[in-house]
């Protein structure tokens, strides 16, 4: 199970216990496939001060990721009933307040192992995958326990995928976004994106 974290591969399926809008429920990732793209969002622990900013901020802008047809998951190793705690508490007070997206319990650390992410600790590194509808994962990122994660990046990539994958034979150059000028697989017809783009500048 182990070998198949790569790009290309099928993401490791799971089942567990998830919170979503006050009420507790099995989430399986296999149920998002031919649906939606999912994000799993791994996070160390509950109250940690730097997974709270990213959750809440992730949240702010869940809508421009459900325009993406994209489920957030965001997984810790905390127990559901952390997660009800930790979602009860107000954010003055390190809670997150609600959520627009499910938390979900890796209470045995089973995820966090398939995935790669379990330290010695006990706890998983922050580690974000973006997963298509066929199941397959397209991208993944680990940061260390200290460095907070950043949302537009995040959604960059995640724009960038569905764009290559709409758009067989074009590719996103360097900081793509939405709007910009067009990139091709191709060798010889990418020689007009260079063209164009270097052509009055000196070398």
């Amino acid at each position: 199970m182990l070998d198949s974290i790569q790009i290309g591969k099928v993401a490791p399926n799971f089942i567990s216990i998830g919170i979503y809008k006050n009420r507790l429920g099995k989430i399986r990732l296999s149920d998002y496939h031919g649906k939606k793209y999912v994000i799993l969002l791994f996070y160390p622990a509950n109250f940690t001060s730097i997974s709270s900013t990213e959750l809440i901020k992730l949240n702010d802008r869940i809508s421009e990721f459900r325009k993406l047809s994209t489920q957030i998951l965001a997984i810790s190793v905390d127990s559901p009933f952390s997660h009800i705690h930790y979602l009860f508490l107000n954010r003055s007070q390190g809670g997150l307040g609600q959520l627009n997206y499910p938390l979900i319990s890796d209470l045995n650390q089973t995820i966090a192992t398939k995935y790669r992410l379990l330290t010695g600790d006990g706890f998983a590194l922050p580690g974000a995958f973006i997963i298509d509808k066929e199941g397959i994962i397209q991208y993944y990122s680990v940061n260390n326990l200290l460095c907070g994660r950043s949302i537009n990046e995040l959604l960059r990539i995640l724009q960038s995928i569905q764009y290559v994958k709409e758009n067989p034979g074009q590719v996103c150059q360097v900081d793509w976004k939405i709007g910009d000028k067009i990139l091709y697989s191709h060798p010889l017809k990418s020689k007009i994106y260079f063209k164009t783009l270097y052509s009055n500048k000196k070398n």
